[in-house]
């Protein structure tokens, strides 16, 4: 068991994350849904349908991280720029307060990460709303999501992968690997989870589905200290077992400098895709600058030369390949070139200073159980 001084410091950069993270709280392009059904995850939605969505528009499902908000994240990583340029519909999930206190998405409780209950099923709901009013085509849904929002979006492609296209996590964490709060923090920081069989039988359990199964995009930054990369390799590994592709089949190139892999099929569609970005910590990354600029920088939404939204859609066929591609060098069947040395991002060093004392006479359970409130990680 590791010490209390080191959940504590993980705590405190949580504080930290969430003071820093302030957001907008509207947006004039976002617009509420309502009335989506039973909603038993206690979830809000907002949804965009630009003027550039013909009849039968894809629709692109967007989680926020903890201590964001829809409209801060759409803001932060462009999807909406990106729909008025291609044509697509999005749909925005967003947590409430009451929920989680750091508004983090519940990918870690039982019955928020299983078929026809909790969040998962308020998202379900959210999409089915969005091909009957709206007419998103409900063969080109696609998710994606951040931190919390990307273990979401693993939630989402495990429990009804019949809904997806496809799917991509950035800084997030594999399904099944967490049940509790404790297990959370522990797979965070890489200690301990399930095996690849194990991660790769929790995904055919989550639902009567035998395939196809959706195309996954994969994001981490190797500097990440909040989520570790290890949670990347868990991710990878659950979902080549599922397509049944190895490592060694890999394609590889860099995209913007930073290494990329893909691997193919028998039929030879790219199904799964992985990043890992270069000296970059937790967050979203982005390419703000320039002609195919898109988003804006801010917390945990980190300027990296590369647009994982403009990359990302490019993946799933909803971007032009001209403005999403130019960057990559093609060196089939090799690893990547050995990357420069990391430079750490939002590493902040932990303190205890600012964590929450606990009432006289209540001893380290109680700073334990306010440090996990803090964290948003216990209601």
């Amino acid at each position: 068991m590791r010490p209390l001084s080191d959940t504590i410091g993980r705590l405190t950069a949580l504080r930290a994350a969430r003071a820093a993270g302030a957001a907008p709280a509207a947006s004039a392009k976002l617009t509420p849904l309502g009335d989506f059904g039973s909603n038993p995850g206690a979830l809000d939605a907002y949804f965009y349908v630009p003027d550039t969505a013909g009849a039968q528009a894809p629709l692109v499902v967007v989680l926020h991280g903890c201590t964001q908000n829809a409209a801060c994240y759409d803001h932060g990583s462009g999807w909406s720029q990106l729909a008025e340029e291609q044509g697509f519909i999005l749909l925005f999930p967003e947590q409430r307060r009451a929920n989680n206190m750091n508004l983090c998405f519940s990918w870690f409780e039982p019955e928020d990460s299983r078929r026809d209950a909790g969040e998962p099923l308020s998202i379900r709901q959210m999409i089915d709303a969005m091909v009957d009013r709206h007419g998103a085509d409900p063969d080109r849904v696609f998710i994606n999501g951040l931190s919390a929002g990307g273990a979401m979006t693993s939630v989402m492609l495990a429990t009804y992968p019949e809904l997806f296209a496809g799917g991509a996590i950035i800084a997030g964490l594999a399904f099944g690997s967490a049940g509790s709060v404790p297990e959370a923090f522990d797979r965070m920081r890489g200690h301990g989870g399930p095996g690849q069989a194990a991660l790769a039988a929790a995904v055919r359990a989550a639902s009567p589905h035998r395939g196809p199964w959706p195309t996954v995009s994969i994001w981490h930054g190797s500097a990440d200290h909040t989520v570790v990369p290890a949670n990347a390799d868990a991710i990878l590994a659950q979902w080549q077992a599922i397509h049944g592709v190895s490592g060694d089949t890999a394609e590889t190139d860099m995209a913007d400098g930073h290494p990329h892999r893909v691997w193919r099929d028998a039929r030879g569609r790219a199904v799964l895709e992985e990043y890992r970005i270069t000296g970059m910590g937790h967050g979203t990354p982005l390419s703000t600058r320039g002609e195919a600029g898109c988003g804006a920088s801010g917390p945990h939404m980190l300027e990296a030369g590369i647009s994982s939204t403009r990359q990302i859609a490019r993946f799933w066929g909803l971007a032009a390949p001209e403005l999403a591609a130019s960057a990559h060098r093609r060196t089939t069947g090799s690893r990547p070139a050995s990357a420069a040395a990391p430079r750490p991002v939002d590493s902040p060093r932990a303190s205890t200073a600012s964590l929450p004392r606990p009432a006289a006479g209540g001893g380290v359970g109680q700073i334990i159980e306010n440090a996990l409130r803090a964290a948003g990680l216990m209601r």
